[in-house]
């Protein structure tokens, strides 16, 4: 009998460089997997990056927190994404594909229910809303443990149309999010269970215009909605994908391996929580660090915390996996990645805060000649009907990233697109500074979102890139791996860009957050180059 055949979910023969076992057999389990992995990973990103539509809401409901407060829940997200990316890139190895994404998937109910009745509590103390939007980051753990696995059902000359496929539509969560919470926020979808409504104090919108003020909302329903999804998932998760013998011979029981992913992501948080109780200004923490010490230091500190937290065969998995960390290919990427999608998920987190605090205010000079920002703007457009844009199409172009980089070679394209970035966000800068210093700021809209769009099509393009680039460069053991650790590091993106754009807004100067994005872009430009299309470079793509 051929093992792959076999009744049950664990495949012990798999090779799907052999053509003909690919086209006999291992296509059609490669798809199925892929198939479903992608609506998996697309409520993971919606749950993670939800944080960035409520607080707009909360804003428009009179939720009583500044928007400087508002701008730490969606960091929180990010930052906890983030971490919980570090153990989620050693998941699939240490506990089968199929275990972990059901089960990474199921823990996303926690957050989604738990956030749809805290909505209901304005009066609730800020630290609770930080606190799920901390439980919300397993969403953004889920993209490097379903990026693994399905990079280990394909053979290589694939695996830049099948990781773009799975993190393209997948990363159609942030849309998804953006269009839908906006949407079912403006009815009573469950009824009595659901809660009552709260009426705007100020304009919202939706996809289709504006909602004026005095329109009841049903914010919680930001939480509640992604349940009707998340129960059929995890149903389809556990009866239609596999776990690869090949990839996690180790894996055990499935409650064994339940046990190691709850085991390593709960210790996830540990990190996480303390360098955010360092960071976060009073009331909520001690304000000791800046940022750029935070986020190294809470890589470093997740790290050491799985290798000294791991036991058994659990900790001779770990460190089999940390071998990836002494190859200097997987440093370089992790810098391409995150100008890929670290910008992609940086700017589809702060873009709905950010169109609200620059194009609704009026910015006028007062009496002294200071300008003030606090004169709400009759004509500025919504938030929630345009900040979808731009995740939509960053999204769309990816799966054709990964497939023109199967074609002609990942860091060729990485390089165009490089260049690109650094173009855009100097022009973003500019017509930020322009805005932010208009009395009528929505004549400079379309061209901020114009150019917001070439960087988010720009970043989807060489997220395919990239991804193509580790496919090659890296064997099947470790490529599963260096992708998650790259897509970790990466989506501190979600965390850095709301942090740095908000506190340049909050300085007058948004511009020099776009313009120090553009330095980055121009320095990884020249590194892309240096390793890896360069004459003389060790690894040529092509």
């Amino acid at each position: 009998m051929n093992p792959t055949k076999q009744v049950g979910p664990d495949i012990v023969d798999w090779r799907p460089e052999d053509e003909t076992f690919w086209n006999s057999t291992g296509k059609r389990i490669a798809y199925r997997n892929l198939w479903i992995s992608v609506p998996a990973l697309l409520c993971g990103f919606a749950v993670w990056g939800m944080w960035g539509i409520i607080t707009v809401q909360m804003l428009n409901l009179g939720f009583p927190f500044a928007p400087a407060e508002l701008f730490t829940l969606t960091a929180i997200a990010g930052i906890s994404g983030a971490t919980m990316r570090i153990p989620a890139s050693f998941l699939v190895r240490l506990a089968g594909g199929r275990n972990t994404i059901f089960l990474t998937t199921t823990m996303l109910l926690a957050p989604a229910i738990g956030t749809g009745i805290a909505l209901q509590h304005p009066e609730w103390p800020l630290w609770v809303f930080q606190l799920l939007a901390l439980w919300s980051g397993v969403g953004g753990g889920n993209f490097a443990s379903s990026m693994s696995n399905i990079s280990t059902f394909f053979p290589k000359r694939l695996q830049g149309t099948a990781l773009g496929l799975n993190a393209g539509l997948g990363n159609f969560g942030v849309t998804t999010m953006q269009i839908v919470i906006p949407l079912v926020m403006t009815v009573g979808l469950f009824g009595a269970f659901g809660g009552e409504p709260m009426t705007l104090v100020k304009d919202s919108g939706w996809i289709f215009g504006k909602i004026p003020a005095g329109t009841p909302t049903w914010i919680q329903n930001a939480g509640f909605a992604w349940v009707l999804s998340l129960i059929p998932l995890g149903a389809l998760c556990w009866f239609g994908m596999n776990n690869l013998k090949t990839v996690s011979p180790d894996a055990g029981h499935p409650v064994a391996a339940f046990a190691k992913v709850t085991y390593l992501y709960t210790l996830a948080f540990v990190p996480a929580i303390f360098i955010l109780y360092l960071y976060l200004p009073a009331p909520t923490g001690l304000g000791l660090l800046n940022m750029w010490v935070a986020i190294p230091l809470d890589i470093l500190l997740a790290l050491m915390v799985m290798k000294l937290a791991a036991f058994g065969p659990m900790k001779e998995g770990v460190s089999k996996q940390f071998a990836i960390f002494r190859n200097k290919h997987t440093w370089s990427l992790t810098a391409l990645y995150i100008v890929t999608f670290g910008s992609f998920i940086g700017f589809s987190m702060v873009l709905p805060l950010a169109i609200t605090v620059i194009f609704g205010f009026q910015h006028i000079a007062d009496a002294a000649g200071v300008m003030t920002h606090t004169l709400k703007n009759p004509n500025a457009p919504s938030a929630l009907t345009y900040a979808w844009i731009g995740p939509f199409v960053g999204a769309a172009v990816r799966p054709v990233g990964g497939w023109i980089s199967d074609k002609v070679g990942g860091s060729i394209v990485t390089q165009i697109i490089s260049a690109v970035m650094v173009l855009a966000s100097t022009a973003v800068g500019y017509v930020m500074m322009q805005a932010y210093g208009s009395a009528t700021p929505e004549q400079y809209f379309p061209a901020f979102m114009g150019l917001f769009i070439v960087l988010f099509v720009a970043s989807g393009i060489g997220n395919g890139s990239t991804f193509r680039t580790i496919g090659v460069i890296f064997d099947r053991q470790q490529a599963g791996p260096v992708l998650g650790w790259t897509s970790a590091v990466a989506a501190y993106g979600a965390f850095i860009a709301p942090v740095v754009i908000g506190a340049q807004i909050k300085a007058g100067t948004p511009q020099y957050a776009m313009y120090g994005f553009a330095i980055f872009y121009a320095v990884c430009l020249v590194l892309n180059w240096w390793f890896y299309l360069r004459k003389n470079a060790e690894i040529k793509n092509p």
